[in-house]
């Protein structure tokens, strides 16, 4: 009895670290699956044959298609950050700080993160979607087939359009959020529009620019990435492309948020 109860005691510490080792040899294969196919991806990108028609039909989609979803979101977030700003400076009798902070989070922040959570939503999703049902249904087998590289023919030009269209999206949804902070100001807060701009073009550095730009390039590459990752090794019919779908944008997200911090690091660091 006690010989019984004394090898259930020691089993129970060997399963916990038989499946925390499992745990994570399970997230370096992954981690390593996820490396090779984006090395493989960037080989691709650099390397004839480019399917420019591809690129170009990308773009318009990350890019043009994007720009409601990214231009609304930026407009409210800019003017949803001057209300705020003014609650919180009008306790000190800082208000003439909001337009430095409006532009300042709207270039360094939320113009990048928040277009690439949108385009991670819209289009990782879409991109996973696409690629995983071309995979259940063996058309990715039968390009192969035809001679023609997959990661020639659908994974580079996704990858190019990514980090080529979201720095411009970021750009646009800047513009669009520090004129919501505008806005806000000018028409509700009361603020002068020529020292509102003055302070705001003052205030404003290339490296705030250049930061937010960079994001938005990393970014687009790794929403294009985790969409066409997760897309391409899908399996299991339906309900394998849903969990590729779902799966792409959530580690999208995620992977976000940690290069933000890194990013953001690498900039402004002491």
């Amino acid at each position: 009895m006690s010989a019984d109860g004394d090898t259930g005691g020691r089993a129970g510490p060997l399963e916990l670290l038989r499946r925390v080792g499992a745990a994570i040899l399970s997230f370096l294969e992954a981690t390593g699956k996820l490396t090779v196919f984006a090395m493989t991806g960037i080989s691709h990108c650099v390397r004839p044959p480019i399917y420019f028609r591809l690129i170009g039909q990308q773009m318009i989609d990350i890019g043009y298609y994007s720009l409601p979803v990214v231009g609304l979101t930026t407009l409210f977030a800019g003017m949803v950050l001057a209300l705020q700003s003014y609650t919180g400076f009008a306790r000190f009798s800082a208000e003439g700080a909001i337009p430095n902070v409006v532009v300042l989070s709207m270039t360094r922040e939320l113009g990048p993160v928040l277009a690439g959570l949108m385009i991670a939503g819209r289009i990782g999703a879409a991109m996973a979607a696409e690629l995983g049902t071309m995979r259940v249904t063996e058309q990715i087998d039968a390009l192969e087939t035809l001679s023609t590289n997959p990661f020639k023919y659908l994974v580079a030009p996704r990858l190019i359009a990514g980090v080529t269209m979201m720095p411009l999206l970021v750009l646009v949804g800047d513009i669009i959020g520090v004129f919501g902070g505008y806005i806000v100001s000018i028409y509700k807060l009361g603020f002068n529009a020529s020292a509102y701009l003055q302070n705001t073009w003052e205030f404003l550095q290339v490296q705030d620019v250049t930061s937010g730009l960079v994001k938005a390039a990393v970014f687009g590459f790794l929403v294009a990435l985790m969409g066409c990752y997760h897309g391409y090794n899908s399996r299991g019919g339906a309900q394998g492309v849903g969990a590729a779908t779902t799966n792409s944008v959530v580690s999208a997200s995620i992977l976000i948020l940690v290069f933000n911090y890194i990013i953001t690091e690498l900039f402004f660091a002491q």
